[in-house]
């Protein structure tokens, strides 16, 4: 299952997010989206668990969560709206 994780501090990496899922279960990946203009965080990214167990689980417990201050905002991840931008 694929889950979104907003509300990130910009100092958090990708083992960062890893390491906040892992007690819930199989983390199969973690990526923080980063602004390549400005070279730092967009404050979110998306975590993809092995089971959908887990990954309810770990939505549950996680969101509104507290982690370096913030509090996490964490859902399934919504599917992108197909775009059809072809010029």
């Amino acid at each position: 299952m694929n889950i979104f994780v907003a509300s990130l501090p910009f100092s958090a990496d990708d083992q960062d997010l890893r390491e906040i899922f892992e007690p819930f279960g199989e983390v199969t990946s973690a990526k923080v989206i980063f602004d390549r203009d400005r070279n730092r965080s967009k404050g979110f990214g998306f975590v993809e668990m092995a089971d959908d167990a887990s990954a309810q689980n770990a939505i549950a417990e996680l969101n509104e969560s507290s982690f370096e201050g913030r509090d996490l905002v964490v859902k399934v991840a919504e599917d992108r709206p197909q775009r059809n931008d072809r010029y």
